[in-house]
């Protein structure tokens, strides 16, 4: 009897061996890219001087967010598109975009000049656009995006 639970034991103990053996280990550097050059020709308006790409998905629930803050860009010298998955398959498959929501903005060559994987914020979006579109539009200090700063201990002026 005590060789029959040994040899259970044993038994157990080696297919728990080879069954860790098969699994794959988890991902541990999962990188997502976003492009950096584009053919204006893809997108719509490719005339424009400036094009803001929102890749996004039907089924992404933070997709329609970063779409809303991005539509509100559209302008005669901005171009903004919504490239969904599913209607646009060959534009994601040909910027290799594995991640929604993706944003880009390119210039009129199409080169990509700034880009957001990932929830934006409103600040930081238009903030970027601004900058890119007229150099020095943020202060040299950078911006505070709307989060308070440290209080000084300077008095307040009177």
């Amino acid at each position: 009897m005590l060789l029959v639970v040994v040899l259970a034991a044993a038994a157990v103990a080696v297919a728990l061996l080879i069954e860790r053996r098969r699994r794959p280990p988890a991902p541990t550097n999962v990188r997502h890219t976003l492009p950096e050059q584009l053919d204006r020709r893809d997108f719509e308006r490719p005339d424009a001087p400036w094009l803001v790409a929102v890749f996004t998905s039907a089924t992404c629930h933070s997709c329609s967010g970063v779409w809303d803050k991005a539509r509100l860009l559209a302008s005669d010298e901005v171009a903004v598109q919504d490239v969904e998955a599913t209607a646009a398959r060959e534009v994601h498959r040909k910027y290799a975009i594995d991640a929604v929501p993706a944003l880009v903005i390119a210039d009129r060559s199409g080169v990509v000049r700034a880009g957001f994987l990932g929830p934006v914020t409103a600040t930081d979006l238009w903030a970027t656009v601004a900058e890119l579109r007229a150099p020095g539009t943020l202060p040299a200090e950078g911006c505070e995006h709307g989060v308070a700063t440290a209080a000084t201990t300077d008095p307040p002026p009177t």
